[in-house]
C-alpha cells in the first residue's frame, strides 16, 4: 500500500470532521508517523482490533470502527435472515471514547437490518460473553483494549457460543474488508433513530441481574465465609474500570463485612491517572491498595483490570508487606481449592477435567492428574478454551470445571466463555477466607502446594518492539529461531523442539519429526534436558514477543537458580 497516497485519500475525505482533518495537517511534514498511521489497515485478528486512538488507517479511530462493523455485518448477514434477527450484543470499557465507538459499531448493524442490543454503560467483558449467550444473540461487540495503556482501544467479536471469533470467520470478516472502501464501503443510520425504530435496544440492569444470579451460583462455602467474617477484611481496586460495581456486589452477597474499595481507583476514567499501566499484572499499580491495606489491617487485596477479565492478587506475608500472587500461582491455588471444596460439597464431576495453555504452569497438570482430573493444553486465549470445552462436554468425555491462562485470566463455570474477573473475584475471596479459618492466608497456602506438589517456578519476558521496524524485528527473531534452532539454552542440551506453526516436533538428536495436536499458531517450544520449557512467542495483542521460562528445582533456591540462569540466556535474544 502507498501510505502517503493512502494519507492523501485521507485528508481530502469529506468524511473527517474539522478536528480530525487537523490532526492529519499537523503531521504532513512527519514523513515517519504518516508511514506508521497508513501502512496498511490494523489487522483483523480471532482478538478483532487493537491499536492506539489516532485518525488513520492503521490507528483506532470511528472511521475504521465503522469499516471493521461492516465486514461483521455481512459475515452475520450471510448466516441468513434469523441471524439478523437475533443480532448482535455491544458493549464497551471505561476507555476514552469506548461508548462513542460502541455506538458507531451498533449504527453500522443496525444499518444493515442486524437488531442491537447495546449495554447503557461500561460493563465487565464477561458480561459481554454472558448477553450474547443469555440473549440468544448470533454475535457480540466488546469496545475494549483490555489492560493496555490509556491510548489504546480496541474492537473485540464475539459468535453466539459467547466466545471470541473462530478463526473460518475472522477469515472470512479479513477477506471482505479488504474488499470494503473504509468511507464509500459501510452502511450507517443515526444512533437515535436505531433506538426509535426499534432496532437497536438499550439495555442494562436487567442483564446485570441474571449475570450476578449466575455467578453467586459458583459459590461453594457460604460457611467458611460467616465463620470469619467479623475479622475477614478485603480491599479492592478497579484500575478505574469496569469490575467497579459487580465486583463489590458479588463479595457483599458472598457474605464479606469488611470491604475497602480504594476511593481513587472507584473513579471511572480512561486516562488511569493514578497508575503508568492499568494492569493487574504489575505490582506498583496496587501502591494504593496496598496503602489501604495497611491502615484498616486487611491482608488480602484484589484488583481487576479496566474490562474486568483479569484479575491480580496480593497477600500479606509474615513481615507485613504484601506479596503478589502470580498468574500461574492463583491457577494453580484456585485449581486445588475448586478440587477441594467442591469434594467437600459432593458437587465434583466424575469426569472432571482443567483447561491451561501450552505456556501456563505444568504444576497445574501435577495438581490436576494428582486430584484424578485431566489436563488439556490449548492455544493462548479463551477461544481456543471455549472451544475445547465444548468439544469435551459435547462428546461427553469430560466436565470443565475451570481453565486458566499464566496472564491473569480464569473461566469458571458454564455461562461465560471468556475470561471472568467477577467470578473470579468471588471465588479467590471464599478460598481466602476459608484459608483464613484454617489459620492460614494465600501466601501460606501456596508454600503448602509447593511443599505438596513441588518447587515450580516461572517467568515470562517481554521484548517490546514498538513501530513498524518492531513488527519487521519480531519477524526477524521469529525466523532465525527456526533457521538456526538452538542446540543448548543457557549450556543445557534441548531434547526436544516444537513449532506449533506446522505442528510438529523434533528430536535434535535424530532428527525424528512427529506430527502433534496442536497446530496453528507461531509458537515455538523447547524442552530442556533438566525440565525446564521455554516458550517464545509473538503477542498477538502487543508489539512484543513473550519468552516463557518453566522450571521446577528440587527446593525453593534450585527453582530460582534456573529461573535466573534461563532468565539470563533470555536477554540475549534483544541483541
Amino acid at each position: 500500500m502507498d501510505y502517503r497516497k493512502e494519507y492523501e485519500k485521507w485528508l481530502a475525505s469529506p468524511a473527517l470532521s474539522d478536528a480530525e482533518r487537523a490532526e492529519l495537517k499537523s503531521i504532513e511534514n512527519d514523513e515517519n508517523e504518516i508511514r506508521e498511521r497508513f501502512f496498511g489497515p490494523l489487522e483483523f485478528g480471532t482478538a478483532g482490533l487493537r491499536g492506539t486512538m489516532k485518525v488513520g488507517l492503521h490507528q483506532m479511530n470511528r472511521h475504521v470502527i465503522k469499516w471493521a462493523t461492516q465486514g461483521f455485518a455481512d459475515v452475520i448477514a450471510a448466516e441468513g435472515a434469523e441471524a439478523k434477527e437475533r443480532g448482535v450484543a455491544i458493549c464497551m470499557d471505561c476507555r476514552n471514547n469506548g461508548y462513542d465507538f460502541a455506538k458507531a459499531a451498533a449504527s453500522v448493524m443496525a444499518a444493515n437490518g442486524i437488531k442491537v442490543r447495546i449495554f447503557d454503560e461500561l460493563r465487565p467483558t464477561p458480561e459481554l460473553s454472558f448477553a450474547v449467550r443469555e440473549y440468544h444473540c448470533q454475535a457480540g461487540i466488546n469496545v475494549t483494549a483490555s489492560h493496555n495503556p490509556k491510548e489504546y482501544n480496541g474492537y473485540k467479536v464475539y459468535w453466539e457460543d459467547g466466545a471470541q471469533l473462530p478463526p473460518q470467520h475472522a477469515d472470512a470478516i479479513a477477506k471482505r474488508l479488504a474488499e470494503i472502501d473504509i468511507f464509500d464501503g459501510p452502511k450507517t443510520i443515526d444512533f437515535d433513530e436505531g433506538v426509535k425504530s426499534g432496532m437497536i435496544t438499550v439495555f442494562g440492569a436487567d442483564c446485570d441481574k441474571r449475570f450476578l444470579e449466575e455467578v453467586m451460583a459458583m459459590v461453594n462455602d457460604y460457611e467458611s465465609v460467616k465463620k470469619v467474617a467479623d475479622t475477614f477484611k478485603v480491599v479492592y481496586t478497579p484500575f478505574h474500570g469496569c469490575g467497579h460495581k459487580l465486583v463489590p456486589e458479588a463479595l457483599r452477597r458472598l457474605g464479606i463485612k469488611h470491604l475497602f474499595c480504594e476511593p481513587e481507583q472507584m473513579k471511572i476514567d480512561g486516562d488511569f491517572p493514578t497508575v503508568a499501566s492499568p494492569n493487574p499484572e504489575n505490582p506498583e499499580g496496587f501502591y494504593l491498595a496496598v496503602d489501604l491495606a495497611k491502615k484498616e489491617g486487611a491482608s488480602f487485596i484484589i484488583g481487576t483490570d479496566p474490562d474486568s477479565d483479569r484479575v491480580g492478587v496480593m497477600v500479606r506475608r509474615s513481615d507485613g508487606e504484601f506479596q503478589v500472587v502470580t498468574g500461574n500461582q492463583m491457577g494453580v491455588l484456585l485449581l486445588d481449592y475448586l478440587i477441594g471444596a467442591m469434594k467437600r460439597a459432593g458437587t465434583l464431576p466424575k469426569n472432571a477435567a482443567m483447561l491451561k495453555t501450552i505456556v501456563t504452569t505444568e504444576m497445574a497438570r501435577k495438581v490436576a492428574e494428582s486430584n484424578g482430573l485431566d489436563c488439556y493444553d490449548t492455544f493462548t486465549g479463551f477461544k481456543f478454551m471455549a472451544e475445547k470445552m465444548g468439544q469435551l462436554e459435547g462428546s461427553g468425555k469430560n466436565t470443565v470445571i475451570f481453565s486458566y491462562e499464566e496472564s491473569y485470566g480464569y473461566m469458571i463455570g458454564h455461562f461465560v466463555r471468556d475470561k471472568d474477573a467477577v467470578t473470579a473475584s468471588l471465588l479467590i475471596t471464599e478460598m481466602a477466607a476459608w484459608y483464613d479459618t484454617q489459620g492460614m492466608t494465600l501466601y501460606d497456602a501456596l508454600q503448602a502446594l509447593f511443599a505438596k506438589y513441588g518447587w515450580y517456578g516461572e517467568k515470562t519476558h517481554n521484548l517490546v518492539m514498538p513501530g513498524l521496524d518492531g513488527l519487521e524485528k519480531m519477524a526477524a527473531l521469529m525466523a532465525k529461531l527456526r533457521e538456526q534452532p538452538p542446540a543448548e539454552i543457557a549450556g543445557v542440551k534441548v531434547v526436544a523442539r516444537r513449532d506449533y506453526k506446522p505442528g510438529t516436533e523434533t528430536d535434535p538428536l535424530t532428527g525424528k519429526v512427529t506430527q502433534m495436536e496442536l497446530k496453528g499458531s507461531n509458537v515455538l517450544r523447547y524442552h530442556l534436558e533438566d525440565g525446564t520449557v521455554v516458550i517464545v512467542r509473538p503477542s498477538g495483542t502487543e508489539p512484543k514477543i513473550k519468552v516463557y521460562v518453566l522450571t521446577q528445582g528440587k527446593d525453593a533456591q534450585e527453582r530460582d537458580e534456573r529461573i535466573a540462569k534461563y532468565s539470563a540466556w533470555v536477554e540475549t535474544l534483544k541483541q
